[in-house]
C-alpha cells in the first residue's frame, strides 16, 4: 500500500485527485493540504511515499516547498499545474511526472501506473534532465564523475562536460549519498565509484584522484568517513 499525499490550493483539485486516487485499492490518501504551510506540517506524521504537489500556490509554491524542506525528500513527487513552462524544472527537482491542468482520468491514470511502477523498483537508473542551449540533456547518476558547488546552482561533472542543475550542493549530497556519492569538501561531492586514488600532498592532506584525471582536495573532516567507504568490508 503506497502512501499519497495532496497539496494543492484548489478545494476541487484536491477533491479530484483524491477521488482519482481512491479508486486504486493499492494507494492511501493519509492527507490533503490546502497549503505549503499545512504540508509542512502534516509531513512528519503522513509520512507519504507519493505527493501530487501543486506549483503555483499563495504566499509559498511547491519549488520554495521542496527547497524549505532542505534536503531531498524521501517521497516521490508528481507536480500538478496548469502552466507547461514548469515542466524543466519540475524534473530538475526530480519529479516522477508533470501533470498538466485539465487532465482527464485517462491521462491521470496512466501517471499513476507509471509513477507506481517506478516507485516498485528500487534498483532503477536514476537521472537528472538538465536544459544545456537547446537542448535537454539526461545525465544518469552513474556516470557523474563529481559535482562542485557553484553559488546557487552545482555543476555535474560528466565524461569531460560540465552541465549546471538549479539545486544546492546539500540538497545534492543528500540524494545522492544513497548511490555511492559523497562529499569530500564543503563545496565537492565526488561519485566513490570513480575513486582511482587518494594522493598524500606535503602539507599532509589528501587529494582525491579521480578515473577521468581531476585531482581534488579533500577536507580533512571528510578523511576517515572517505577511507570506510573505499575500505572493502
Amino acid at each position: 500500500m503506497l502512501r499519497a499525499l495532496i497539496v494543492d490550493d484548489e478545494p476541487l483539485a484536491r477533491s479530484n485527485i483524491n477521488y482519482l486516487l481512491a479508486r486504486d485499492p493499492a494507494l492511501e490518501v493519509v492527507g490533503q493540504c490546502g497549503s505549503a504551510e499545512e504540508a509542512l506540517a502534516a509531513l512528519p506524521a503522513a509520512r507519504p511515499d507519493l505527493v501530487f504537489l501543486d506549483v503555483e500556490m499563495p504566499e509559498c509554491d511547491g519549488f520554495e516547498l521542496l527547497e524549505r524542506l532542505g534536503a531531498a525528500p524521501p517521497f516521490a513527487i508528481v507536480f500538478v499545474t496548469a502552466h507547461h513552462q514548469f515542466a524543466l524544472r519540475a524534473f530538475e527537482v526530480g519529479a516522477l511526472d508533470y501533470l498538466l491542468k485539465p487532465f482527464d482520468d485517462q491521462r491521470f491514470e496512466r501517471v499513476l501506473e507509471r509513477v507506481k511502477e517506478r516507485l516498485r523498483m528500487p534498483g532503477e537508473t536514476r537521472r537528472f534532465i538538465i536544459k544545456n542551449a537547446n537542448t535537454l540533456d539526461v545525465v544518469k547518476f552513474a556516470d557523474i564523475e563529481w559535482i562542485e558547488a557553484s553559488d546557487y546552482y552545482s555543476t555535474l561533472h560528466v565524461a569531460g562536460r560540465a552541465h549546471m542543475l538549479r539545486r544546492s550542493l546539500a540538497d545534492l549530497a543528500a540524494e545522492l549519498a544513497p548511490h555511492g556519492f559523497h562529499r569530500i569538501h564543503r563545496s565537492a561531492i565526488v561519485n566513490l565509484e570513480r575513486v582511482r586514488s587518494l594522493a598524500l600532498r606535503e602539507d599532509g592532506e589528501y587529494e582525491v584522484v579521480l578515473d577521468a584525471g581531476p585531482r581534488l582536495r579533500m577536507s580533512r573532516r571528510y578523511r576517515k568517513t572517505i577511507l570506510d567507504r573505499l575500505t572493502p568490508r
